[in-house]
């Protein structure tokens, strides 16, 4: 095994101060305005776990965009047999992490802190792609 990923499927609120304009205007079309807090409220798909084997040099053998790219091929299968328009995931705040993600066309949009009852709790990066 190279790599892995999951994928779920998960409600999203994304804040209208957190995208762009065009953002905005498509995220209207697909998800559930509330007015009042200027949230947007849809469906997505969540790429919850993306990961590669480390063990005996194996990462070399497969990049992180190919593996991104593996987890978008299902998704749009998916998006074809039932729908929906919006893929998300969350991220450490690590600058190289983050910058394959935006290659990858992945727009940063919030942050999230984590809750545990076992550990600290810490921030994570919310970036968000457009089918």
């Amino acid at each position: 095994m190279l790599g892995y990923f999951t994928l779920a499927l998960k409600s999203l609120t994304v804040r209208g101060e957190a995208v762009s304009k065009a953002t905005k205007r498509k995220l209207l079309c697909i998800s559930e305005l509330d007015k009042n807090s200027d949230t947007y409220t849809m469906s997505a798909y969540l790429i919850a776990q993306l990961g590669k084997n480390y063990t005996s040099g194996r990462n070399k053998e497969i990049s992180g965009n190919a593996l991104i790219e593996l987890a978008w091929m299902m998704i749009e299968k998916a998006q074809y047999m039932f729908g929906g328009m919006v893929t998300f995931l969350e991220a450490e705040n690590e600058e190289k992490l983050l910058s394959i993600y935006q290659d990858n066309r992945f727009s940063q949009f919030d942050p999230r802190q984590t809750t545990s009852d076992t550990d600290e709790s810490h921030e994570l990066v919310q970036l968000l792609r457009l089918l």
